[in-house]
């Protein structure tokens, strides 16, 4: 017993020893346990970029972690690193380095590995630092030419920082022109940028033309995004996807925009093919000179200014492509407004994708997307010997509630309902039971769009503060506003009590 009891006192001496003794191995070598870094930061003294001392904060187990300032050098820092016992051997991203004296790139997450004296072991920790708001930073250069018409580009140079997450675009030529219709009024211009040629961009599909959402009508910055969520578990053949960004033009700090994918055709976006046709369900007063558009016999009657605008491809008026696409649509409509419109085989549904019609709908009428019901941005697709499919979805900045010249604004009662073809569609039971249907599909992922919210908008916790200093837009109208408040995050809970209640109604109408 004497000698378990001197045994069990040696062995607690030995634990509480403060001092980490060197222990062997197998073969009788020595090994030193590694070092162990105790703080992390960069010195005004030895970054001239910074105005002030930054230290890291560390979890305790790996992360060390800082905000750094907008205009800090960040891909160039020299930080000054504190280990235990003194002057350990470092590595950044397996690269040797010298203490207070080596720089290097910290725009993506950097591994640091420290070593004992005789390097048989490390220790590793990681370095997450978070530039601005978090958000990638697109810069565009112009050489201060002002960006002042949807109609002329202008040329400049685009910079990307794509933070932690995405890859960067170093100084690349662009074209930049104005864009929107309404939108292109508000002080917080929209734009589209064309890159020389088809380029990636914050890992989505290559492609030269992109467009730069300005979401000042919606404060909560999120209504568009949100849609592309509903779109992206659609039966719909593409819908746009977009990304976050900081954007600067000539230096001048513009707030948050959404970077997306432009409606066009194209293999990455709306892929018809070499005979396929891009329709988009326009007003007459808004369509450019050279635009090719018909008015077909019924849609036209009861919305004479609307026009179908023929997007893609480039065609001209009295040519075979531009006949077939307009004697197609006419006998659509001829069709479906007529006698036999629900028989399945000679009737409307012979005509249509009808899942397609389905989803488009649905995630139209969720949203009450004001122009959706007949007004524009009503895009469609035909390709020769296959079935018209609607598609793809777009512009739900004034959707969601927020609009107060429609009843669109309300959460109760239809709306995109009383566009002509799906009035007429609802007629036929066959539709009306394939909607009800496929709308239980949606309002079983209402919580997913919930949670979707809150991660968009915890996302932009720092980059809407900054928005908002730029354009002083809280608590003010701003047209088309049904409602405003002081806060975003009051924005963004009107949005989902919006959606709760909306879905609501529409399941109560569904019978679900």
């Amino acid at each position: 017993m004497r000698k378990i009891a001197v045994l069990l006192i040696f062995t607690f001496l030995v634990n509480c020893n403060d001092d980490v003794e060197p222990v062997g191995n197998s073969n009788g070598d020595v090994i030193e346990p590694p070092f162990e870094i105790t703080q992390i930061s960069f010195k005004a003294d030895l970054n001239a970029t910074l105005f002030e001392d930054i230290v890291l904060d560390f979890d305790g187990v790996e992360f060390f972690t800082a905000v750094i300032p907008y205009g800090v050098d960040i891909k160039s820092l020299i930080p000054s690193i504190v280990t235990n016992p003194e002057n350990g051997f470092i590595k950044l991203d397996e690269i040797n380095y010298q203490n207070n004296t080596t720089s290097h790139n910290f725009s993506k997450e950097v591994n640091v590995d420290i070593f004992n004296t005789n390097q048989t072991d490390y220790r590793s920790y990681k370095i997450r630092l978070t530039y601005f708001t978090g958000l990638p930073i697109i810069s565009i250069n112009t050489d201060n030419i002002p960006v002042d018409s949807r109609d002329f580009y202008v040329s400049g140079e685009l910079d990307l920082f794509g933070g932690l997450i995405f890859d960067d675009i170093d100084m690349t030529s662009i074209l930049i022109r104005g864009r929107g219709n309404s939108t292109w009024f508000n002080p917080k211009r929209p734009y589209q940028i064309k890159f020389d040629t088809k380029t990636s961009i914050l890992g989505l599909p290559e492609d030269r033309k992109w467009v730069l959402l300005a979401e000042y009508s919606d404060k909560s910055l999120i209504r568009n995004k949100i849609a592309y969520e509903m779109g992206a578990i659609s039966s719909l053949d593409y819908s746009p996807k977009g990304e976050y960004v900081e954007v600067f033009l000539n230096n001048n700090h513009l707030g948050t925009y959404v970077l997306t994918q432009k409606v066009e055709e194209s293999n990455n976006r709306v892929n018809i093919g070499d005979e396929g046709y891009l329709i988009e369900i326009d007003q007459n007063y808004r369509v450019d000179p050279d635009d090719v558009f018909f008015t077909p016999t019924i849609f036209t009657q009861q919305y004479y200014t609307n026009v179908f605008n023929i997007k893609a491809p480039n065609i001209s008026y009295d040519t075979p492509e531009f006949t077939l696409i307009e004697d197609h649509i006419n006998s659509f409509e001829a069709v479906l407004f007529g006698p036999d419109f629900t028989d399945p085989d000679v009737g409307y549904r012979s005509f249509i994708d009808i899942d397609s019609f389905v989803d488009w709908f649905l995630i139209n009428e969720i949203a009450k997307t004001v122009d959706a019901q007949w007004y524009s941005s009503i895009y469609f697709t035909y390709v020769p010997g296959e079935k018209i499919k609607m598609g793809p979805i777009w512009d739900f900045d004034l959707s969601f509630g927020n609009v107060d010249y429609a009843d669109s604004q309300y959460t109760e009662g239809y709306w995109i309902k009383y566009n002509p073809w799906f009035s007429r569609m609802f007629e036929d039971p066959y539709f009306e039971n394939l909607v009800s249907e496929r709308f239980n599909f949606y309002y079983q992922n209402l919580d997913n769009f919930n949670t979707k919210i809150d991660e968009f908008s915890s996302y932009l916790s720092v980059s809407q503060s900054y928005n908002y200093d730029v354009w002083q837009t809280l608590g003010t109208y701003v047209w088309p506003n049904p409602v405003w408040f002081d806060t975003y995050q009051e924005e963004v809970d009107y949005v989902k009590q919006w959606l709760l209640a909306r879905m609501n109604w529409l399941n109560q109408e569904f019978g679900f």
